[in-house]
């Protein structure tokens, strides 16, 4: 996701928020549904790269997924000119940023969701005056041919640009007040089938989309962003010169606001975590509209939840892990969901020389949607992630659990614990999981009380997770 910008729409959207309770209505979890983590930090950096990869596997995920930014492999990337190089040959690029990584991912067996981004090298663009700028279809093809023929064997599933309908990654969003980077992004992807396609790559599995969650005056809305990618009016109509779209697959970053996973945004055209479900409906009608295929899967594959430090777009360190398992829970019970995500190990490191009080945004330039502090040091999520437990109101007496268990690959039992006020913690009852770690079950509530979940590995491990409120059921 962009950083500081980012940050900027994501404060403009907190300023302006209602608070809408509406989680989806629960389905059969998409059988394949799975999770990636994404820390590139930890990960692209060898002296870090070992020991997140160590803890990423203790909780549970072994895919990744990692942005490969091109102008930071590209020759001459500041340059106006474009090298006098063959683009399509790996050889005329510097990998060193992401070989490591992806050699370590591979060694492990872990599947990787490569993301083929923007920004550019100068040279690549129309005006060759910035990074982000019309950049060449050609050129790009050009570039995803080499990326294929370099990392093709490491890679499980491809995507074109990170956040295409954020100004970040790519310009101009709006000419006129009329969305554009639709059109501009249509012809990346194609150009990226063709590179993959040239570079021996052409099964693999192709996602567009990778928007990011809400619109501004800048920032073009996801549903509007996805139409006039896929040709369609605002009815769903496809234009009859448009093809449709060889995807398959459409990703999301589906973050919301501090308001939680319960926020529904007044643009029908954004898709937080709580709205999900319009995203679902928008990829069936341009289904019908033949302008991509049926029953395309959906990938969320960025998403985190922003805690304190940052006061301002953060949430308490203990209502993190509460809005990440429910957040957890509405995809699993979205059906077309094909993946989510976490996204950051570590918060990223606070801008000491920002001003001072807590809304100062230029504080927290970054994202605190780690499971640990800037300083390494461990977040209520950390073991809320592996262990998630949603509690949901149910009647005027009862709560409904439902939770899941990070390694789990087999049936294995857990214990589901209650506290009253500052009390000691007591045994309610030991729960079975399915095969992949999920169960669910039932029980009293009483004001004030909190639950968590305790589970010992085969190992003999014991992990418990933070306490967790109970939710009202929308």
């Amino acid at each position: 996701m962009a950083r500081s910008s980012t940050r900027a729409a994501l404060l403009a959207f907190a300023l302006c928020v209602l608070l809408a309770p509406a989680l989806a209505p629960a389905a059969h979890a998409a059988s394949d549904q799975y999770m990636t983590f994404e820390a590139p930090r930890d990960l692209k950096n060898p002296a870090t790269r070992a020991g997140a990869m160590g803890q990423i596997a203790s909780l549970g995920v072994n895919r990744l997924r990692l942005i490969l930014t091109w102008r930071n492999v590209a020759p001459s990337p500041n340059s106006k000119t474009k090298p006098a190089v063959d683009l399509t040959d790996p050889a005329s690029y510097d990998w060193s940023q992401y070989d490591g990584v992806m050699a370590d991912a591979q060694t492990r067996g872990w599947p990787v969701l490569l993301t083929v981004s923007g920004p550019v090298p100068k040279w690549a663009t129309k005006s060759k005056k910035d990074d982000v700028t019309d950049p060449s279809p050609a050129e790009y093809q050009a570039f995803v041919t080499a990326v294929g023929r370099h990392y093709g064997p490491q890679v499980e599933t491809w995507a074109v640009w990170n956040e295409p309908n954020h100004p970040d990654f790519l310009m101009p969003q709006y000419v006129n007040k009329k969305p554009v980077s639709g059109t501009l992004y249509r012809k990346l992807f194609l150009a990226a089938w063709r590179g993959l396609r040239a570079s021996g790559n052409g099964r693999d599995t192709l996602l567009m989309g990778e928007t990011a969650p809400r619109g501004t005056g800048k920032v073009v809305a996801p549903l509007a962003f996805l139409r006039e990618a896929l040709c369609l009016d605002d009815r769903y109509k496809k234009a009859r010169r448009c093809t449709n779209l060889p995807a398959d697959g459409y990703a999301h970053h589906s973050y919301s606001t501090r308001q939680g996973p319960f926020f529904t945004p007044p643009n029908p055209d954004d898709v937080t975590m709580g709205v999900v479900s319009r995203l679902n409906r928008a990829l069936g009608l341009a289904a019908q509209a033949g302008a991509i295929e049926r029953n395309l899967p959906i990938f969320l594959d960025e998403f985190g939840v922003q805690s304190y430090p940052d006061k301002l777009l953060g949430v308490p360190l203990r209502q993190q892990p509460e809005f990440y398992a429910i957040s957890e829970k509405l995809a699993y019970d979205n059906a077309r969901v094909k993946s989510f995500s976490q996204y950051l190990l570590r918060d990223d490191t606070k801008n000491t020389k920002g001003g001072g009080g807590i809304l100062s945004q230029s504080q927290f330039p970054g994202f605190e949607s780690g499971l640990e502090l800037a300083d390494g040091k461990r977040k209520p999520a950390y073991d809320g992630f592996r262990l998630p437990l949603v509690v949901q109101l149910s009647g005027t007496k009862g709560v409904r659990f439902w939770g899941r268990v990070r390694p789990a690959t087999a049936v294995t039992s857990v214990t589901l614990q209650q506290r009253n006020g500052s009390g000691a913690w007591k045994t309610l009852k030991t729960v079975q999981t399915d095969a992949k770690g999920v169960f669910g079950s039932t029980g009293s509530n009483r004001k004030g009380a909190t639950w968590r979940v305790q589970w010992t590995a085969p190992d003999g491990t014991a992990y418990s997770g933070p306490p967790i409120r109970a939710y009202k059921k929308p």
